[in-house]
């Protein structure tokens, strides 16, 4: 029950038990026959969150919806700022991408899926960097360029990727298997070492060819956006197989986390991908 987004992995494994009877096609549910074991309970989940209900739909939906109302807020107080006081905005926004990252590696290697403060702390650090990026690609760095509309142009293109790989997931015309994730991971790692590369070869050159707005810079964003839409993928299976094993409610927090981490990532990249093509 991996996933190729990295918020996702930390996820605690069911028992050997329990994958031997998923392999074998049975449907086994980690609320039936529980037993403890070194303080977990059968399927892998510890004896404190299996007394909480099993995730349902309602539970990833209502958790993800408040996750996505806190980034918005933050983003529109943030790209208020950026037309009133650009200074401290800047800066809001670094600490908000400083923040954003931070809580994400106490998501995936502190073992926190599931926790309501930890998705929630993410949505008001990556409010701030949303407002900032979003004013700093359409109104400040490229004069000329409509800030309304590239940001209408960005959240329509999100949500229609979102809802089209929704549609894609159900129909079943794409399978999340193994190999599948594999793939999908390797070229996330691929595109982040391409990153932080480029960043430290532009620090001393002067230079940045994937995020110049070049040929380059053009077909790296349509690589990311590309990404970016089959992890949506992925996060579905999760939260599918979440739901149909019985996990506790409460963990889907952790999928709202997830779910958020892709939907801002494919929101900036889409929003660059425009402002490559509005420079004056």
């Amino acid at each position: 029950m991996r996933s190729s987004n990295p918020v996702l992995t930390s996820l605690t494994q069911p028992q050997r038990g329990q994958q031997a009877a998923y392999a074998s096609g049975m449907q086994a549910n980690p609320y039936q026959g529980a037993y403890q074991q070194g303080g977990l309970q059968h399927g892998g989940y510890p004896a404190a969150e299996v007394a909480d209900r099993p995730m349902t739909v309602d539970d990833v939906v209502t958790k993800t919806a408040i996750t996505l109302g806190v980034i918005i807020a933050g983003a529109v107080l943030n790209f208020y700022l950026l037309l009133t006081q650009p200074g401290l905005a800047q800066i809001l926004t670094f600490v908000g991408m400083i923040g954003g990252l931070i809580t994400v590696m106490v998501s995936t290697f502190g073992k926190k899926f599931g926790s309501k403060a930890v998705t929630l702390t993410y949505a008001a650090f990556e409010g701030l960097f949303v407002g900032g990026i979003s004013g700093l690609l359409t109104g400040v760095q490229f004069s000329g360029a409509n800030a309304t509309v590239m940001i209408g142009q960005a959240i329509l293109g999100t949500v229609g990727v979102f809802a089209g790989m929704l549609w894609v997931y159900k129909s079943g015309a794409v399978k999340v298997t193994p190999k599948f994730q594999r793939l999908l991971l390797g070229g996330i790692v691929g595109v982040l070492v391409m990153s932080l590369g480029s960043l430290l070869i532009g620090m001393f050159t002067g230079t940045n060819l994937l995020y110049d707005g070049g040929p380059i810079a053009i077909v790296f964003s349509l690589v990311c956006i590309v990404l970016a839409s089959l992890s949506f993928l992925s996060d579905f299976d999760l939260a599918d197989r979440l739901i149909r094993q019985g996990a506790p409610s409460q963990y889907a927090w952790g999928v709202a986390l997830g779910l958020a981490v892709t939907l801002v990532w494919l929101y900036t990249e889409i929003l660059r991908l425009l402002s490559y093509f509005n420079r004056s």
